[in-house]
């Protein structure tokens, strides 16, 4: 393994206030001070302006929600990667569980988002998982792999400087987590298959995104694969966020 530091992004979904996040990104700043992790915070588009302030002079990095495969043109509504990057955007999540169960986003539209994002300098959060029933049928490892297959097929040479976020569908927003074993045993299959595309898949990071929590990221963060998390909720109140900045910092 390589000696990379953590990664633990906050996925505020659609959730904020300009009051709100003042507090929220304030007391995350004050409190990450020494943190020796990655840290970011993807926001509300609406939002980008005033947590880049918020965050400046800081080593929180900022990361959107979505980005459009397309860097310009008659596409009411999207918000290209060329757009992001005048705020200081360092990540965008790209393919999550709601984006493709909402939005009927398919697994070439993520990759192509993916792709668009790395050509502008934006380090893309590829979320990958199964459902409950993909899972119960014990289709976990065909669904993630034909995901991740369509990014690397799309992405190239250029897969090595994605960030990966396995989120099982059944443990997001349900209060049910997949074990430390469970999924570490999915981060392994997406390393070998990441591995099998680039020398570099040690430099990857790769992410735990279902319903990690202060109570849990210790275990989770421990596991050989998992290098961070992409949190919901809990990155919505700021003791909890910097207790799994802890500990993945430990």
């Amino acid at each position: 393994m390589t000696d990379k530091k953590k990664l633990i992004a906050g996925n505020w979904k659609m959730n904020g206030n300009l009051e709100a996040n003042d507090a929220l990104v304030r007391s995350l700043v004050a409190g990450m001070k020494d943190a020796k992790c990655q840290v970011a915070v993807c926001v509300p588009a609406p939002y980008l302006a005033q947590v880049q302030m918020l965050r400046h002079g800081s080593t929180l990095d900022l990361g959107a929600q979505d980005v459009s495969p397309h860097a310009g043109g008659a596409y009411t509504g999207e918000v290209s990667a060329p757009m992001l990057r005048e705020f200081g955007v360092r990540y965008a999540i790209v393919g999550h569980s709601e984006r493709r169960q909402y939005h009927g986003e398919t697994d070439t539209l993520v990759a192509e988002k993916a792709k668009t994002a790395l050509a502008h300098g934006i380090t893309p959060i590829v979320c990958v998982g199964e459902t409950l029933a993909e899972r119960e049928a014990g289709h976990t490892e065909e669904v993630v792999k034909r995901q991740m297959a369509a990014v690397i097929h799309v992405n190239g040479h250029c897969i090595s400087e994605i960030v990966v976020a396995y989120e099982p569908v059944w443990a997001i927003g349900t209060g049910r987590t997949a074990s430390p074993e469970q999924a570490q045993q999915v981060h392994a299959l997406l390393r070998k298959q990441l591995a099998a595309a680039t020398e570099h898949a040690e430099r990857v990071h790769l992410l735990y995104g279902g319903s990690m929590n202060a109570g849990n990221a210790a275990a989770l963060l421990a596991q050989p694969d998992i290098d961070g998390g992409l949190i919901g909720g809990a990155s919505l109140k700021a003791p909890d966020f910097l207790q799994i900045i802890a500990a993945a910092c430990a």
